[in-house]
């Protein structure tokens, strides 16, 4: 018998277990209802890469659910009634097939009551996806929304019913990008590295992604086409801008590709003014593991310890979370604890308005939500779809002094809230 079929005929895991049936593998429960709490436990899935190449993403989840565990103490109130709380969290190890599979566990097996998917389209688009069949309310994150709305074949003009999502957009990862380039003197010939995956392909869309824009600010944009994620040898593309003369090479890439990138450009004598790339240049370790040659490259800014925003959940600010977070880790703050602090943030605040704990209810109040956040607010308003909530974003520079690596903020004018922190310096 399969764990999932002893549910359906009324067997726990621990009757399994007592009884020896199956081997099956425990799943991540960070929060354990003892035996004798009341029956009704509300129940929070959660799925995020752990492991796998895109792991950087799923650093800080021990203690975000943790600290959040801490602050919901014995429960959470809702319709007048207090009921105790289980988080499930499980590893999509950064592929889309396994997303899509502990997705499916948590809502047809642990019957969650609310999904929270996380970082990228590989996890977010089928967590998603398996929420809108199965009808459980679902927030998602850390993905632009091109990627996650239309990746998922979304229509504007209906959207979603069950999944909702926050982050920035293609348009705006565009007007940072720009802002940072328009801030240093370049030819304006820009190589485009856009792997054959739902971000690269939204990223280099010749209607929706940074060709159209890119021409339009007056930049030549060459996209020698897609390349295959965990690729070893750019020779070509590396090649190809060199005769086209870029000064400037942007795209979206997971660290493994940029990191063979970057050192085949080193061998191949390639030496552009600035290098842009998304995802890949997020993360402290992956900075770190290039060394010298990670001293100012660039990219994106979703949140840092100096955003003017607080918890509405613990209370803190930005730079006390990041504190927080470094001295019970030991490790450097990276941009995703700010995000996957404010996904359960939303989720706990959804789940305290929900007038019941019905599916609908819960997304009533979902839709209804109007929410100050440490990311910023997050109100599903209808801009720019029904489905999405924007969230503000910059750019700058990792930057060293001192044999440390600083993420400084140079450019601001997508979203004057946020501080600038020094200047462009261009690569030497």
């Amino acid at each position: 018998m399969s764990e999932y079929e002893s549910r359906k005929s009324g067997l726990s895991r621990r009757h399994m277990i007592q009884a020896g049936i199956g081997a099956v593998a425990a799943p991540a429960v960070l929060n354990i209802i003892p035996v004798n709490a009341q029956s009704r436990v509300i129940k929070i899935g959660h799925v995020n890469p752990r492991t796998g190449p895109l792991a950087g993403f799923g650093e800080a989840d021990t203690f975000i659910i943790e600290q959040v565990k801490g602050v919901i103490g014995k429960g959470i109130q809702s319709g007048g009634k207090t009921y105790p709380v289980e988080i499930i969290s499980r590893d999509s190890q950064s592929t889309s097939t396994r997303a899509a599979d502990v997705a499916s566990e948590l809502i047809l097996r642990d019957k969650v009551d609310i999904l929270l998917g996380a970082s990228a389209p590989d996890t977010t688009n089928p967590v998603a996806d398996q929420a809108e069949v199965n009808e459980v309310p679902c927030i998602t994150t850390n993905c632009p929304w091109q990627p996650y709305f239309f990746g998922r074949k979304g229509d504007p003009k209906k959207g979603f019913t069950w999944t909702y999502h926050f982050f920035w957009g293609l348009e705006d990862v565009i007007g940072a990008f720009l802002s940072l380039w328009d801030s240093a003197p370049t030819n304006k010939v820009v190589g485009g590295l856009f792997p054959n995956d739902a971000d690269g392909n939204a990223w280099g869309d010749k209607e929706l992604g940074l060709p159209p824009a890119l021409a339009k600010a007056g930049y030549k944009l060459f996209d020698p086409g897609r390349y295959q994620v965990m690729n070893n040898d750019f020779s070509s593309q590396i090649a190809a801008f060199k005769a086209q003369g870029a000064e400037i090479v942007t795209g979206n890439m997971i660290p493994p590709d940029f990191a063979t990138f970057w050192s085949q450009a080193a061998q191949q004598d390639f030496k552009p003014k600035i290098v842009t790339i998304g995802k890949a240049l997020l993360f402290p370790s992956v900075i770190n593991s290039l060394g010298a040659r990670g001293n100012g490259l660039t990219t994106e800014i979703w949140w840092t310890p100096n955003h003017p925003f607080k918890s509405g959940l613990t209370g803190q600010s930005t730079k006390e979370l990041t504190d927080a977070y470094m001295k019970a880790t030991s490790r450097p703050w990276s941009q995703p604890i700010g995000f996957q602090h404010a996904l359960f943030e939303v989720a706990v605040d959804v789940l305290k308005r929900s007038k019941t704990l019905e599916p609908k209810a819960i997304l009533d109040s979902i839709v209804a939500t109007n929410y100050q956040s440490i990311v910023g607010k997050v109100n599903w308003d209808g801009k720019p779809v029904k489905n999405v909530s924007k969230t503000p974003l910059v750019a700058g520079q990792w930057q060293r002094k001192n044999d440390a690596f600083n993420l400084v903020i140079t450019t601001n004018k997508p979203a004057p809230e946020i501080p600038v922190g020094g200047k462009l310096e261009l690569l030497g």
